[in-house]
């Protein structure tokens, strides 16, 4: 994979499908509509994952990608691939609440090496460069010309007094219960993959993920938490959480910055 490449091409395409999503989300009304699954999926989901689908076949032909909105994919699988969420969020979109992003990760034997997290409501972009290391770019945001980037690095934590990100929609009592685990200064909660950028940027110290959660919506963010210096690990063993798996399903697991002692389900 050419890293440079990819790098101009996913930042491009997810800024131009922010656009799109935003063209909508402003609009006076928009149809929303229910999966197999019950998930709502809108306009906007379908128009992003047209427009970042094209922009990716086009400078990767040879690279399967694997996107939430189109079913076929999810049967196919390759050692290494591209996996996107043209919207993660929806909940978030369809109340207007603004935590939505628009996601494109790379990953390679397992591990998503690069990704894209683009917030268009929040004016926040975060990505991995070419070298790796993660950045949150700032200014105009412009499609042709990078802004000013400043790298992004994790929390040194404070195990008696940390700072824990959970989600807005998908909160429950056993998420309460493991972090009831914890000495706990600070609660704050996020939509979408914006918690994964919330500990990268060391504005959180812990994420835990009690729910079902698929590969493309978490992709982007772990390659920004990586590229951070974080970490992301399986909710029962504390290993690695890796991708490729059956029908691209994660089981439950942690984001968090080196040195937090986590705690046993």
């Amino acid at each position: 994979m050419d890293f440079q490449k990819l790098e101009t091409v996913s930042r491009r395409a997810a800024l131009e499908a922010g656009a799109k999503i935003m063209e909508i989300y402003q609009s006076d009304d928009f149809e929303v509509k229910s999966k197999s699954d019950e998930s709502p999926v809108t306009e906007a989901d379908e128009a992003a994952d047209a427009m970042i689908s094209a922009a990716l076949k086009e400078a990767f032909p040879d690279v399967l990608i694997v996107t939430e909105e189109q079913a076929d994919s999810h049967a196919e699988s390759a050692e290494n691939f591209l996996i996107v969420d043209p919207l993660d969020g929806t909940k978030e979109f369809v109340k207007r609440r603004g935590e939505f992003t628009v996601n494109i990760a790379y990953v390679e034997k397992g591990v998503p090496v690069r990704g894209v997290v683009y917030a268009p409501a929040k004016d926040r972009l975060f990505y991995t460069q070419a070298d790796g290391t993660s950045v949150e770019e700032t200014g105009d945001l412009a499609l042709d010309a990078v802004g000013a980037v400043k790298p992004i690095k994790v929390s040194t934590p404070n195990n008696d007094s940390l700072i824990v990100v959970a989600s807005k929609s998908h909160r429950d009592q056993a998420t309460d219960d493991y972090i009831g685990k914890y000495a706990v200064k600070d609660m704050t909660s996020a939509g979408s993959s914006l918690k994964f950028c919330l500990v990268a940027t060391g504005e959180a110290d812990l994420y835990p993920r009690l729910g079902r959660t698929m590969e493309w919506d978490t992709a982007a963010g772990h390659a920004v938490v990586l590229g951070a210096g974080g970490q992301v690990l399986r909710f029962d063993d504390h290993s690695p959480l890796t991708y490729g798996k059956p029908i691209y399903e994660n089981p439950f697991f942690i984001v968090t910055a080196p040195g937090v002692e986590l705690k046993e389900a």
